[in-house]
């Protein structure tokens, strides 16, 4: 080639470009370096701070179980949907989708995004089941996603709703024992740092900042077998009757532990749709009622502490009424000549108002006092009220009649159960507790022992022939207890056509293990008397519950004969 010939135009194209990338390149690995060296931590620094994020991490709370360990409420992982209003909002098209899927009104949905259109997180429904959860996944839609929490689960349903009752959609206890022991059963939720994508899914977890603490599982004193047996009478009786309402509370004698408790109507714990506030109150420990002639045993009590009388000393009760200022109390009949336990054994008003008003009404309301009425039981059980028991300086002698039978003073199912639990605990008064006890918990003596077994002897009277109470017996043990039918308070005095059926008692009788209170309110199917309403309901739980437990028969002489005088052969 010539020393004058010109160098191709390519060439010095192709040398521009070689040189071009080359510079590109040194340009590209001098920026690398940079950033990877000197500025590395700053760039971790911007990329945590978009994607490194705290998360919570549920913590499952404790479970009820009852005394023999079954459970009554635990806490099962749910996934509940939430969006991100600002990605989700944009992306229209998606929404009918997850409307219809979770059951939402697309006009709603639409105006919850957008009024937090601000915000970066919205629920859009709790709870959901895993298979609803899948399907949601399955939707892509941007922004929506799916967290683990735990929601509770009643196995029982309504049979144990009252008593255990349940928790908000956070898991907060509002009702029940779910409420009077939140703080122990509730979790402590945990925490960790996670690496989030562009989408807000968890692509690596980098530390656990704090693990979830499970709350503590509670043993209360509650027995589930009896709690059904409760439930199935109690209900079978309110339907038959065709009551308003009705209790039942099982106590444990010497120990004060409640081992069932049942009202009517009921609700599904799981199922609270709808639900009206009246039917979530536990009745047995929120609503009171004049006793009747349930309070009659204590009248009785009282008369024998003060040594004035005996079971045997004489009370006339002719001519069936007596008169106390302008009123007029009466027995159902002219009972003439009884002595105290025949006062027991008819349900004489007379005879119980005129050993009333014999005693200084001091000593009566003192003996009333001390075996709970006016007074909380010490269960600690939410919304329990204390009833009523008006100090006797407040007394006209119409009022002290009036108490003699059981009205003019108020009290819970519950205040009557552990009444007659110191009778069934020869006069020691123990603490209502729903917790299952190691040990009974110390009780305190308020009745001598022989008071109270007098009144028992007294009491198993009621059950046999010639008492209120035949059809409160249990085949094959001693059953001591009292009827009591009250006539409801209205406007202006007391209705004649509205009522509540009362029975209280225990046993076996001999050493009484069970104590048991029923109340059936306003039966309105015919009959109304404690005697034929609430009487059998005591005779089936009692037996179910004595079977159950595995407590000896205290009249095997009842037992035996029956089978054989059934005995064809």
């Amino acid at each position: 080639m010539s020393g004058d010939q010109k160098i191709p135009v390519y060439r010095v194209r192709r040398v521009f470009v070689i040189v071009l990338l080359g510079s590109a390149f040194f340009a590209l690995f001098g920026r690398a370096v940079h950033l990877q060296v000197f500025n590395q931590e700053f760039l971790q620094e911007q990329a945590d701070a978009r994607h490194l994020r705290v998360v919570s991490i549920a913590a499952h709370r404790g479970m009820i179980q009852d005394r023999r360990g079954q459970p009554l409420a635990v806490s099962t992982p749910v996934d509940s949907v939430w969006a991100n209003p600002q990605a989700l909002g944009p992306a229209r098209e998606y929404l009918p989708v997850l409307a219809k899927l979770l059951n939402m009104d697309i006009d709603h949905m639409q105006r919850t995004l957008a009024k937090r259109s601000d915000r970066e997180f919205v629920y859009l429904s709790r709870h959901i089941s895993p298979e609803l959860a899948a399907r949601v996944k399955e939707v892509g839609a941007p922004g929506v996603f799916l967290e683990r929490e735990y929601r509770r689960y009643y196995p029982d349903g309504e049979v144990a709703a009252h008593v255990v009752g349940f928790t908000n959609i956070d898991d907060a206890g509002q009702e029940g024992i779910e409420l009077a022991y939140d703080e122990w059963m509730r979790g402590e939720s945990g925490a960790k740092r996670v690496i989030k994508d562009g989408r807000r899914h968890v692509v690596a977890n980098v530390e656990s900042i704090r693990a979830p603490r499970p709350g503590k599982h509670l043993r209360i004193s509650i027995d589930r077998r009896l709690q059904y047996l409760a439930y199935r009478e109690l209900k079978a009786a309110v339907m038959q009757h065709k009551a308003r309402s009705g209790s039942v509370v099982l106590l444990d004698a010497y120990s004060g532990e409640v081992l069932a408790m049942v009202n009517q109507p009921s609700y599904n714990p799981n199922n609270r749709r709808g639900l009206q506030s009246g039917a979530i109150r536990n009745r047995s420990v929120t609503d009171v009622i004049e006793p009747g002639s349930t309070i009659k045993p204590f009248t009785i009590a009282a008369a024998l502490e003060s040594g004035n009388y005996l079971p045997h000393t004489p009370i006339d009760t002719t001519p069936g009424y007596v008169r106390v200022g302008s009123k007029t109390i009466r027995d159902v009949r002219n009972y003439g000549a009884l002595d105290v336990t025949g006062v027991i054994r008819k349900s004489s008003n007379v005879g119980s108002t005129k050993i009333a008003l014999s005693l200084p009404s001091e000593q009566f309301w003192s003996l009333l006092n001390r075996v709970g009425f006016g007074s909380l039981t010490g269960s600690g059980f939410p919304g329990e009220v204390g009833g009523l028991l008006l100090n006797h300086r407040r007394w006209h002698r119409i009022e002290q009649a009036t108490l003699a039978f059981g009205y003019g003073l108020s009290a819970t199912p519950m205040q009557l159960a552990q009444a007659y639990a110191v009778l069934a605990a020869d006069g020691v008064r123990y603490p209502v507790s729903f917790l299952k006890l190691d040990a009974p918990a110390r009780g305190e003596r308020i009745l001598s022992a022989t008071v109270a077994r007098q009144v028992r002897a007294m009491l198993e009277e009621v059950i046999g022939p010639g008492g209120t109470g035949k059809n409160a017996r249990v085949s094959g043990y001693r059953v001591a207890g009292k009827t009591g039918t009250v006539r409801k308070s209205v406007a202006g005095g007391y209705a004649d056509d509205r009522y509540i059926s009362l029975f209280g008692g225990m046993a076996p009788a001999s050493q009484p293990r069970l104590v048991l209170v029923v109340i059936v309110n306003e039966p309105s199917n015919g009959d109304y008397y404690g005697g034929a309403v609430a009487a059998p309901v005591f005779s089936r739980v009692m037996a179910g519950a004595l079977r159950l437990l595995d407590i000896p028969p205290d009249d095997l002489q009842q037992s035996v004969q029956r089978p054989l005088a059934e005995n064809p052969a």
